[in-house]
C-alpha cells in the first residue's frame, strides 16, 4: 500500500522514515521523494499488513500522513487513447491493450503527474482529485 507522506523542517531535523523502520522492523521503499530546506513530500510504500502501524508511527513523529488505496485515474468518457501517457510516464504504468485502448497498471504508479499535464484531454488525475468536468 502506498503512504503519501508530508514533513516539514519546523517538527525538526531527524530521519522520520529510518526511525519508522528501525521502530517498526517493516521495510519501506521510496518511490518518490521531492525535499527542500523547508518542507519534503515522500510517496513510500509498505506492506499491506503493516500499512496501519507504519501509518501511526509516522504520524506520532508529527508528519501528515495518507493512504493512497489509488494512483492515477482514469475519465474513459474523455481518453481517446492516443498515448501521450505512455511515453510520458516513468514508471511503464500506461500501455496499449490488444484493442489498442489505454491499460492502466495503477500499482505502478508513482504519482510524479507527468502524465496528468501530457494528457491533451484531462482525462487523467491523480489519487483524491476529483476532474472538473462542465456537465
Amino acid at each position: 500500500m502506498k503512504l503519501l507522506v508530508s514533513v516539514s523542517r519546523k517538527q525538526g531535523k531527524y530521519p522520520i522514515i529510518a526511525q519508522v523502520v528501525k521502530e517498526t522492523g517493516v521495510l519501506v521503499n521510496v518511490e518518490r521523494a521531492m525535499i527542500d530546506s523547508h518542507e519534503g513530500e515522500l510517496l513510500i510504500d509498505v506492506p499491506d499488513d503493516s500499512c496501519e502501524l507504519v501509518r501511526q508511527k509516522i504520524a506520532g513523529l508529527g508528519a501528515s500522513v495518507r493512504i493512497l488505496d489509488r494512483g492515477i485515474r482514469i475519465d474513459t468518457r474523455e481518453c481517446v487513447d492516443c498515448g501521450a501517457c505512455i511515453s510520458i510516464c516513468p514508471q511503464e504504468v500506461f500501455s496499449f491493450g490488444d484493442d489498442w485502448g489505454i491499460l492502466v497498471e495503477e500499482e505502478k504508479c508513482v504519482i510524479c503527474g507527468k502524465c496528468v499535464i501530457a494528457c491533451p484531454h484531462s482525462a487523467l488525475f491523480l489519487s483524491g482529485e476529483i476532474p472538473e468536468r462542465p456537465f
